[in-house]
């Protein structure tokens, strides 16, 4: 998929998640399911942190390498993903830690204007991406090493991804609106 058209489909899903926030109370948005699940609040933190610090970080890594890195032993299931455009539907637990797990919203308009912040640059960096070397490539944890246009798809499709885990807890919510 061209980039314009990730950006765009990046931008309706960000903004799904931004026109969602006014329908929660800060009490909604800090609810757990249990211990060890993360919040609404704590999971729109996880989107905008890990855009930002992460992915976002890693593709202008990408632009400012001198050279390509060596080689890309990247798993059959990686190279699936991208095929398809998405991460497989599978739920994906990491366990709880301070550097992972996100703390919990302070406000509404914390969620609103990082999401804002990644729609902007996103917008910023997507006109750059046809200049910076496809062999140029910074590793992910667990994906092996991915090149500028590859971490900016990783954003989009974790979004949509993040989406799953936003209608299960919408689920919960619901179902223990009185709790």
């Amino acid at each position: 998929m061209i980039t314009k058209q990730l950006l765009e489909q990046f931008e309706n899903t960000a903004n799904y998640y931004l026109s969602e926030i006014p329908k929660y109370t800060m009490e909604q948005m800090t609810r757990k399911p249990s211990e060890d699940e993360w919040s609404l609040g704590q999971m729109y933190l996880h989107l905008v942190g890990s855009a930002l610090y992460m992915q976002l970080r890693n593709l202008e890594l990408c632009r400012e390498q001198e050279s390509a890195p060596v080689a890309n032993d990247r798993p059959e299931m990686v190279k699936a993903m991208f095929a398809a455009g998405s991460f497989p539907p599978d739920r994906i637990r990491v366990p709880a830690s301070p550097q992972y797990t996100p703390k919990q919203p302070e406000s509404l308009e914390e969620m609103e204007q990082g999401l804002r912040a990644v729609i902007a640059r996103m917008r910023e960096l997507e006109p750059t991406l046809a200049a910076i070397p496809a062999d140029r490539a910074v590793a992910h944890p667990r994906m092996g090493l991915l090149n500028a246009q590859e971490w900016f798809a990783l954003v989009e499709m974790h979004y949509r991804h993040h989406l799953l885990q936003k209608g299960r807890l919408d689920v919960f919510l619901l179902n223990n609106a009185s709790v």
